[in-house]
């Protein structure tokens, strides 16, 4: 684990027991200081991951970075619902970038820095480049590995709902088997998006043995704001992968995103780790491995799999994949193997 964790025992509170929990050990979000990077008056739907993940990590940067941060953002949900023109919810530098070209984008403003700091330029600023799945796996993935491949001072953050969502929830390659998609259909012998298909985008990271690589999801935010704060303690190409529900997509209620993250880890369908240089270093380890079929049910997307004739085969399929994932990671044994 990359922090000590802390069991709350009251909530709302930072109280641990009878005691204080200190200063250095809050989240920054439970700070009154915190930056509030992107700050109220966006057009998120109720409930999306998506704001939440934004707002956590790019606080959490912002406070590694004492403020000294410029923000590159690809075209997708996150850039539509926070910045409708002329208006902005960013109170950082903020610059919007094309779907499929952020990451080229976040490279040379890396590299104006670094010509600035030999001219003389005192201050050390950092970059972050964001962007969703569609503009991450799919049409930004060629700048993406080029930025990886040349280690380029860039933190980059995936902010992962699984699909098109700004543009009609199409299936994207972060989309999971079986999901149902507008251009994966519930129909025919095998309904929803096919098995095979896709791309896991942080072992692809991982390959091109860049300083750090981790996941995380929106359930936990003690631990993404660790490995945010752990990847700005690195120089060189960076990357993190955040899973963020997305009730209009998913067919979740939009009260559910924070449990249906939690689900996507307790499960084993989504790994939860951290590697450096192309090795796991870390995981968030599952105490108790529960059935796929929770996190499946609550979202509408899989609805076809529990019909009047239940998928069965195909629900044991998603559950082998959920542990093949624990065995590969060791998510059960807190390490992987």
């Amino acid at each position: 684990m990359s922090f000590q964790p802390v069991k709350f025992y009251q909530t709302g509170t930072f109280t641990v027991g009878n005691r204080l929990l200190p200063p250095e050990e809050r989240s920054v979000q439970s700070q009154e200081k915190r930056y509030n990077s992107i700050n109220s008056g966006h057009r998120a739907c109720q409930g999306c991951g998506e704001a939440l993940g934004a707002r956590y990590a790019i606080d959490a940067a912002m406070e590694a970075t004492n403020g000294r941060l410029i923000c590159a953002n690809a075209t997708g949900c996150l850039e539509v619902f926070s910045t409708p023109y002329p208006e902005t919810s960013w109170q950082l530098p903020w610059i919007h970038s094309l779907f499929g070209n952020t990451a080229a984008v976040a490279t040379g403003i890396a590299a104006a820095l670094k010509v600035k700091r030999r001219q003389g330029e005192r201050r050390n600023i950092r970059v972050v480049a964001q962007g969703g799945d569609g503009g991450t796996t799919d049409i930004g993935f060629g700048c993406l590995s080029g930025m990886f491949e040349r280690n380029d001072d860039v933190l980059y953050i995936c902010y992962d709902n699984q699909g098109y969502m700004n543009t009609g929830i199409q299936r994207s390659s972060a989309t999971p088997p079986a999901a149902r998609t507008a251009t994966t259909m519930a129909v025919g012998p095998e309904p929803g998006n096919v098995f095979g298909q896709g791309k896991f985008l942080p072992a692809i990271a991982m390959a091109h043995d860049i300083p750090y690589v981790a996941t995380a999801t929106v359930a936990d935010l003690r631990d993404l704001e660790a490995k945010v704060r752990r990847a700005m303690e690195f120089e060189g190409a960076r990357y993190i992968h955040i899973l963020v529900p997305c009730p209009l997509g998913w067919g979740t209620a939009s009260h559910e995103t924070i449990r249906i993250a939690r689900l996507a880890k307790e499960t084993g369908i989504f790994p939860v780790f951290e590697a450096e240089h192309g090795e796991v270093k870390s995981v968030v380890a599952i105490r108790r491995a529960l059935p796929v079929e929770e996190y499946l049910r609550p979202q509408k997307r899989y609805a076809h799999l529990f019909g009047k004739t239940p998928q069965v085969e195909v629900i044991a399929k998603l559950q082998a994949l959920a542990d093949r994932n624990i065995k590969k990671y060791g998510l059960l044994d807190g390490g992987a193997r």
